[in-house]
């Protein structure tokens, strides 16, 4: 390699001048103008910090602010800043507060001028004797060319950072791994694009092959059983960090859920239940429904209420002293519920902004403030042109399934995201809102897979294998959700993964069941249960309570429906149509403000999700609990009872679909069971009256007598799971979450009789559940495998994008043309790749855009150089040699010509014929897990491309016109 190769590339337009030049010829090959006389040039008017500063831009840069002096283009760094203001680069866009794009090494000074002299000679005096202008200019460049040098090297992504794992050449002459050869390389995926199923199987057979073969040694065997046991060790780390988070977020809302009411006098740290261990409960002994709602709550000399400390003291009580104390009460519980919900919805705002969220692994054409240009109706570029996510907001659900789906989302897994989400799921259900905690705890065991899958390499290598992980975090998360690892198995199976092999159902078993062992040790309610409201039942359910069953199920489709078009309706129409998009504080202002005046005023909407939940759930035994009044007797008026119960269903339903989506954490089941299990208890109450007042009907004889034949908390176990099921359109794994948390399958008949009709309902009236309404609404490239289509007369060369630009693999392609073209494309909107193609159309492979600006980030000091593809047969007349994780393709360290791009090409791209049908490609989309299809003619020619965003854009287009 010459000399030139190894030149930094931040001078390699402009060399040293020699001694032999005059000043006027050194400023001229410079740009430079003569000062005038008495009179330093300004080059740059800026701020004491931002003084004397080296700006470049990423492969289109040149020195700026300084001499004009041109110099080539830098990979991007993870240690330089933003340039902010400063002009970005022509192919990045309007980039800023990014790593990426332009860069900028600050020297702070004082002085706000920085003259020609003090740049160049550092402190020596413009002089115009040529020998003295010659030393200092020869000095000072070789400085700027050495640090030049140093920063260039660091600056220098390793081009194996993604596909090379420790041992394994991507690059070697091995015939076990042409395959790997033939596939390219890649480098990290950016967000919002999808990964490459079949690549990354690849290039894990590959790995696992390479171990394999070096079993015959001890040491190889070590490693064998190593890699194998990497999975395992990691789900077990999973369960155990899930449950403990389970375990701290259970506990601090406990405990800011009752600080709205008043504090522990023994330790204000003790949420009521902790500090009261023992309270006499005036609702065990009364059957006067009036005295309990007047209660409210339970007597406890312990806990000291906010009315006792603000209210009027001992003494002679006045006509309104109970009023004042009601008022105080009243305001304090709004006030710290506006406090809670308030902070919670700031830190997801100012903490999980998609926007926010940039990383080394992303690419420069694609971050998050990229802005196509052109703006057009095309539903490839609308796809694209995404809106700002909030990460932490929501269940996290919708998000989940796109990312075990394919598609990548940079942060949403990341810690930041982890700590923000944990801590405002406490806060946001602690105010009260009518949300739950137990979908987003999915997304955070899905954050705690990801990242300590991430310490090692053979799942944060591999994009393919880390969603393994995932789908056995994601089991893990509604493990502790609901005490249930069987269903949470079964749930991360039907709803939330989109890859699941045996041996992840396995891990996901492991997982889920060291999660729930875990939390089971942890004892987070101090009940020894894994969830506040698991129940048991001692008496069997009757023939004839099949047709009130049927009507639960039939209510929760009905419920389910319509809860996820006015949501949807909300969303779109209310929350992202007015001043609420760009107020998200005020909306969740509002609606809590809403949700305190309307709960404060009745014991069961004032009442947590939970705790609602476990009362409507609750058997009632003689002598036992009355369960805040729920428990009737014979011979009670029932209005005032039903008329409550019936109130909280209006205004729980309600209030979940304007909570629902708000930006700070909020799940959707426990809301959703509260309704279902009010509208259970409601007719359980109605049959068991009925019960009482005809025992005599045939249809009661096989109660033979028994007054308690009838047992309302199932019902409203029963109108529970129907309703969750209509709103999320889950079946066998809500039926075995139900199961396991009453410890008997005593129930299985009435549960999945509800839950079958709920859901058949619930799809009658609206085909799409809330979870994959939300992916709509957020512009999530999922691709849903199980959704069917009518694809009509339309062909698969009607699809095909032909304006996808190509490379000529026999044309002249220089690095400048090859720069121009991937911008052209960019801004085009057009960013997945190139076909790479001769010119006779023959098809010689397919290059990605972050492999293109990856390879011309390598090369793109030597504009004018012509870049080279070959196709597969053909040798490229340089050996591949190997090159480690740690490594570049640096000229100094390796011989592969830097120039030859074969190396990133995938020259055994899918293709199919133009004529082929259209389920065609939605099976090798969906089931083969394509990154894009190349599509030809009968006799092999290229014809255009289809890739995932664009497919599923088009998906959407078929779904809307069927309508």
């Amino acid at each position: 390699m010459d000399e030139t190769n190894n030149r930094s590339p931040l001078l390699s337009e402009s060399p040293i001048p020699s001694r032999r030049q005059s000043s006027s010829t050194i400023r001229a090959s410079l740009n430079i103008e003569p000062p005038p006389p008495d009179q330093d040039i300004i080059i740059s008017e800026m701020s004491p910090a931002e003084s004397n500063t080296y700006s470049f831009s990423r492969m289109s840069g040149s020195l700026r602010g300084t001499s004009g002096a041109s110099a080539s283009h830098l990979p991007r760094s993870d240690t330089l800043t933003s340039t902010g203001p400063e002009e970005s680069s022509p192919l990045v866009g309007n980039h800023r507060n990014t790593s990426y794009g332009s860069f900028v090494r600050k020297n702070t000074q004082k002085s706000r001028r920085t003259t020609v002299s003090s740049f160049f000679f550092g402190d020596q005096a413009y002089d115009e004797n040529e020998d003295e202008v010659q030393d200092g200019l020869t000095r000072h460049l070789s400085r700027i060319r050495s640090q030049g040098s140093m920063l260039v090297d660091r600056l220098r992504r390793p081009v194996s950072a993604y596909d090379a794992v420790a041992g394994f050449d991507v690059t070697g002459d091995q015939p076990e791994e042409e395959a790997v050869r033939i596939n390219g390389v890649r480098v990290w995926y950016s967000s919002f694009t999808s990964i490459d199923w079949l690549h990354d199987a690849i290039k894990d057979s590959a790995r696992v092959l390479h171990l394999r073969k070096k079993r015959g040694s001890l040491r190889g065997r070590l490693r064998n059983l190593v890699d194998r046991s990497t999975g395992w060790v990691i789900v077990t780390i999973i369960g155990v960090i899930t449950a403990i988070l389970a375990f701290l977020i259970v506990r601090l809302e406990q405990f800011l859920f009752d600080l709205k009411e008043g504090y522990c006098a023994r330790g204000w740290w003790k949420a009521k239940k902790f500090c009261c261990s023992y309270a006499p409960n005036v609702m065990e002994t009364s059957s006067n429904f009036s005295a309990i709602m007047s209660a409210g709550h339970i007597s406890c000399e312990r806990w000291t209420t906010w009315s006792e400390v603000l209210g009027p003291k001992e003494g002679p009580e006045g006509p309104h002293v109970g009023d004042e104390n009601w008022m105080i009460e009243y305001a304090s519980y709004t006030a710290i519920a506006l406090l809670l919900a308030v902070v919670s919805s700031l830190l997801t705002i100012r903490l999980t902004a998609s926007t926010s969220f940039v990383t080394r692994k992303d690419s420069a054409i694609r971050g998050p403030d990229f802005e196509i240009e052109q703006k057009t109706s095309s539903p490839v570029e609308s796809a694209r042109q995404r809106k700002v996510l909030y990460f932490a907001s929501g269940s996290g659900i919708p998000e989940i399934k796109t990312i075990l789906s394919g598609f990548v989302i940079h942060g949403y897994l990341g810690g930041r995201t982890l700590f923000t989400k944990s801590l405002g799921l406490s806060l946001s259900v602690a105010s009260g809102l009518s949300l739950g905690k137990e979908g987003p705890f999915v997304h955070i065991a899905s954050c705690v897979g990801n990242i300590i899958s991430r310490f090692f390499s053979k799942y944060e290598n591999n994009e393919g294998k880390r969603r393994e992980i995932l789908s056995a975090a994601a089991a893990a998360g509604v493990a502790v959700a609901f005490g249930a690892p069987i269903g949470g198995v079964l749930f991360s199976l039907e709803e939330v993964s989109y890859f699941f092999p045996a041996k992840v159902m396995w891990r996901s078993f492991w997982c889920a069941m060291i999660a729930a062992a875990t939390l089971r040790f942890l004892d987070p309610f101090g009940t020894g249960k894994l969830v506040l409201f698991q129940v048991t039942y001692d008496k069997d359910w009757h023939a004839f309570e099949l047709l009130p069953f049927l009507f639960l199920g039939v209510f929760g489709g009905v419920y389910g429906a319509y809860f996820s078009k006015l949501n949807y309706r909300w969303s779109r129409y209310v929350r992202n149509g007015t001043m609420l998009k760009t107020h998200p504080v005020f909306e969740v202002v509002m609606i809590t403000f809403v949700t305190s005046c309307l709960g404060f005023l009745n014991l069961y909407t004032r009442m947590g999700g939970t705790e609602l939940v476990y009362n409507l759930f609750a058997e009632c035994r003689p002598g036992e609990d009355s369960h805040q009044g729920l428990c009737v007797t014979e011979g009670q008026n029932l209005h005032p009872v039903i008329g409550a119960i019936a109130l909280a269903l209006v205004v729980k339903g309600a209030l979940t679909v304007v909570t629902f989506g708000i930006k700070l954490p909020a799940g959707i089941f426990i809301p959703s069971l509260g309704v279902g299990a009010c509208m259970g208890r409601i007719v359980g109450i109605g049959m068991q009256s009925l019960q009482w007042r005809h025992p005599q009907w045939a249809m009661f004889g096989a109660c033979n007598g028994n007054e308690d034949c009838v047992v309302p908390g199932i019902y409203a176990m029963v109108g529970a799971a129907a309703t969750l099921s209509g709103v999320t359109r889950t079946t066998v794994s809500l039926a075995v979450i139900m199961f396991e948390l009453t410890d008997s399958l005593t129930y299985v008949v009435p549960i999945m009789l509800s839950v079958l009709v709920a859901k058949t309902v619930a799809d009658a009236l609206e085909p799409k559940g809330i979870y994959d309404l939300v992916i709509e609404l957020s512009q999530l490239p999922y691709l849903d495998a199980k959704q069917e289509y009518l694809w009509g007369a339309t062909q698969v060369y009607e699809i095909a994008d032909k304006r996808v630009q190509v490379i000529y693999s026999d044309g002249t392609n220089t690095v400048k043309s090859l720069r121009d073209r991937l911008f052209e494309a960019t801004a085009a909107g057009t960013v997945d790749g190139f076909p790479i193609i001769t010119r006779g159309k023959k098809l010689v492979g397919y290059i990605g855009t972050n492999e293109l600006e990856h390879a011309l980030t390598e090369v793109a000091e030597a504009a004018d150089a012509i870049c080279h593809f070959y196709p597969v047969g053909e040798g490229t007349g340089h050996d591949f040699d190997r090159v480690s994780t740690s490594s570049s393709l640096a000229y100094e360290s390796t011989s592969r010509d830097p120039f030859d791009f074969t190396i990133y090409m995938d020259r055994a791209p899918l293709t199919m014929q133009s004529h082929a049908p259209m389920e065609l490609a939605q099976q090798m989309f969906s089931k083969l897990g394509a990154r894009y299809l190349i599509v030809t003619d009968s006799e092999g020619l290229y014809q255009g491309t289809i890739d995932k965003v664009s497919w599923i854009a088009f998906l959407g287009e078929l779904e809307e016109k069927s309508k």
